[in-house]
């Protein structure tokens, strides 16, 4: 099997002047906050990393601190802030207050009002935000939404004032999309699947029970352990008031396609399937899926996949979270260090599943 790597790490010291023209030439992150530069010319002292237009060697000094280059008489650069907090920090917390902003206004802002009070333009917020979370302000506020109708449709006296105590101005807009954020009606969903038909099976595979499980719009859990009443229970547990369809002769086809999927991963599945999650666990198993059979990839690979920096344990989060086993391939994650890590049915059978696709 061939494996994803990344490049090995080193620790650099930045002792020596050559070391640190190098890392302000290259505008290496990992020196910020090891030590500062200046330059003659312009006054200034900023951040290795600052993206100021590149200064002549000659004109530039190097610093141990802040105070040391502020002594020497020179001022802050207002690009980089190298006397505030890193840029990671401060993109961090931006996003944080842009999050708070959306989860506490009655209607959703549009992205020109979220920008408006970060003080930033729209281009640099969509950007910064989609860079830290993975997903865009729209669709954060979307699943925020649909999070706050979930649990309105178990308090609200109505649908309708579920829906509406949610954030959206119209009923029609929450209803064109409930299917997928619901999964079945919003009526359905209220009465805890009361009145969605979910039909399923349990079988044997080589890896030991398999459970599957499909609503109208495809199959909806692929559970596998060594206790079957266990996965039943599962499944129950998701929807107590769903009626729950077993032993069905015609739904035998799809379980015995599923099972060849789990037996030789690499053949693919070509069932619908409905896929429930937030916005940002649907984006991480998008992502899984594109992933080749015969290939890792290691939680941060996965993580710039969907577009987050330094996300490798929210995307291991989705991955956990993740209910459709082997379709949606998260055993195809590993370790940095190439080792296998934790597998929602057991390391044995996530070894199992990556040696049947073609592991030495």
């Amino acid at each position: 099997m061939t494996t994803s790597t990344i490049a090995p790490t080193f620790s650099v010291t930045f002792e020596t002047d050559d070391a640190r023209w190098t890392a302000v030439q290259e505008r290496d992150r990992a020196a910020d906050g090891r030590f500062y530069y200046s330059v003659r010319t312009t006054g200034v002292y900023c951040r290795p990393s600052c993206g100021a237009r590149p200064a002549l060697r000659a004109n530039v000094a190097f610093h141990a601190t802040t105070a040391e280059a502020e002594l020497a008489g020179f001022r802050p650069c207002l690009r980089c802030k190298p006397d505030g907090p890193p840029l990671a920090e401060r993109r961090a917390a931006l996003v944080a207050a842009v999050c708070q902003l959306i989860d506490t206004a009655d209607e959703e802002p549009d992205l020109a009002t979220l920008a408006e009070a970060s003080g930033i333009s729209r281009f640099h917020l969509h950007r910064i935000f989609k860079a830290q979370t993975g997903i865009t302000p729209k669709a954060y506020a979307a699943a925020r939404r649909n999070e706050r109708v979930r649990a309105g449709l178990a308090l609200q006296p109505s649908v309708t004032e579920a829906i509406y105590a949610a954030g959206y101005n119209s009923s029609g807009r929450f209803y064109a999309t409930s299917r997928e954020s619901l999964g079945m009606t919003p009526t359905a969903f209220r009465r805890g699947g009361s009145g969605a038909t979910i039909r399923f099976a349990i079988a044997q595979c080589s890896l030991g029970a398999i459970l599957v499980a499909s609503t109208d719009v495809g199959i909806c859990a692929i559970l596998m352990g060594d206790d079957p009443d266990a996965l039943a229970r599962d499944l129950q547990d998701r929807f107590p008031k769903a009626e729950l369809v077993g032993a069905e002769r015609d739904y035998e086809a799809v379980v015995a396609r599923v099972i060849g999927l789990v037996e030789a991963p690499e053949t693919g599945l070509d069932l619908p399937l409905d896929v429930r999650g937030t916005a940002f666990q649907q984006r991480v198993w998008q992502a899984l899926r594109t992933v080749p059979a015969g290939r890792t990839v290691s939680y941060t690979e996965l993580a710039a996949l969907v577009g987050i920096q330094g996300g490798a344990r929210a995307v291991a989060g989705a991955c956990a979270a993740n209910a459709i086993a082997v379709a949606i391939p998260c055993h195809r994650v590993v370790r940095n260090d190439g080792a296998l890590s934790g597998y929602r049915w057991g390391v044995e059978r996530k070894q199992a599943l990556l040696e049947r696709e073609g592991a030495k």
